[in-house]
């Protein structure tokens, strides 16, 4: 997904889910900063490093890929991004253990561990909510692309074509991917930026959809492509209703969270609070345009008379920087720490349990005490209640 939508999108929806225009505000920053918060971030706030949701290109060139470094990638890729659908899929018979356990990575919708992370935010922070808010998103936006290297799952290949409404039919236009960062993709020529071909299993230029660019994030596009992992059979993506689905789906999900629904399950999405603004809706996810940015703050404004503050990385720094060790996590960045490590930290149990060692080792606190880092044991002390200094 966008920025915008993470941001505004996920705002609209916590206003029809019932939340205030502040909260929805708490919730919509805190899903976006999903994308900003890394390590490099962390190091300059002196914060937690596990609290990392995201990586910048430097620090994934700058990243291992021996095992510790790809089990690093793949918590959180995984855990925020390219949430897996089913870690216990069944891909083709006779492959390796090794193929087995990438191809289980494979992200999609209406997972177990969807249920789960939706679940986990319950009676917590809002921002909680806003981190399941843009896991959830990406399950429809990232789906079959993984969370981890992987040149079957994630790369791409001659047979890509973006598909156009006419009518009741699609008209087809080839697809050209460049590696040129500095160049913004061309909407009318179906040109898109991507990573660089590098014919290596381990190569983090075929991390989750690099290799498609920015493609996938696009709500108005359509395309068909021919992934190896699928034994080349032709998969269609259709942007524009899986984000309606994602968006009524957050709806659904935050009404939950507040406290309307008694519970969450999978394959429900709130169409009849979304109903009222089909129109509006289907304009902004199928109008091509790089940054829907203004058509969502629009809509937001519609929506609760009062128009989302932009989003700025450095609007919740100072309080965090300000305040006292031992009310640090009490700050805004402090909540959304401990929410990010608590996902985190489910994911990598999850994907643990499942036999599958992509994510590394994983131990239960209360089963077997804590063994694990100095940052989890604040994730601990503060999901009990305990002390936080």
């Amino acid at each position: 997904m966008n920025q915008e939508f993470h941001y505004y999108a996920t705002y609209c929806a916590a206003i029809l889910a019932g939340y205030s225009h502040q909260e929805s505000e708490a919730i919509g920053y805190s899903a976006c900063m999903v994308d900003f918060c890394t390590g490099t971030l962390l190091s300059k706030l002196n914060a937690p490093l596990n609290a990392a949701t995201t990586q910048t290109q430097i620090e994934l060139v700058d990243a291992w890929t021996d095992t510790i470094g790809l089990q690093d990638i793949t918590r959180i890729w995984s855990s925020f991004h390219f949430l897996p659908a089913d870690l216990y899929a069944q891909p083709k018979k006779r492959c390796s253990k090794k193929y087995r356990q990438k191809y289980r990575l494979i992200c999609g919708p209406n997972g177990e561990l969807l249920e789960k992370t939706v679940k986990l935010a319950k009676d917590k922070d809002l921002q909680a909510v806003g981190i399941a808010m843009h896991v959830l998103a990406d399950t429809w936006a990232h789906r079959y692309f993984a969370g981890t290297p992987s040149l079957v799952i994630n790369n791409t290949n001659s047979y890509f074509f973006e598909l156009f409404q006419d009518g009741d039919t699609f008209t087809e236009k080839k697809i050209t991917f460049r590696h040129s960062a500095t160049t913004p993709d061309d909407l009318d020529q179906s040109i898109y930026t991507c990573s660089i071909n590098y014919n290596s299993e381990k190569s983090i230029m075929v991390l989750g959809h690099g290799r498609a660019g920015h493609l996938p994030d696009y709500s108005f596009v359509r395309y068909k492509y021919l992934p190896a992992w699928g034994e080349y059979e032709e998969i269609i993506k259709d942007n524009p209703s899986d984000f309606r689905h994602a968006f009524c789906q957050m709806v659904y999900a935050m009404k939950y969270l507040r406290g309307d629904r008694t519970e969450f399950v999978c394959g429900q999405y709130d169409e009849e609070a979304v109903a009222p603004y089909s129109e509006q809706l289907d304009m902004i996810l199928q109008k091509r345009q790089l940054d829907a940015a203004a058509d969502w703050k629009a809509f937001a404004k519609a929506l609760s008379g009062t128009e989302p503050e932009p989003f700025s990385i450095e609007r919740h720094q100072e309080e965090y920087l300000r305040a006292d060790e031992a009310e640090k996590l009490d700050t805004f960045l402090g909540k959304y720490f401990v929410a990010a490590m608590a996902q985190k930290s489910m994911v990598t149990h999850n994907i643990y349990n499942s036999g599958n060692m992509l994510a590394g080792y994983s131990v239960e606190y209360d089963g077997k005490g804590f063994r694990g880092i100095r940052d989890f044991r604040m994730l601990l002390h503060r999901n009990k209640g305990g002390n936080r200094s």
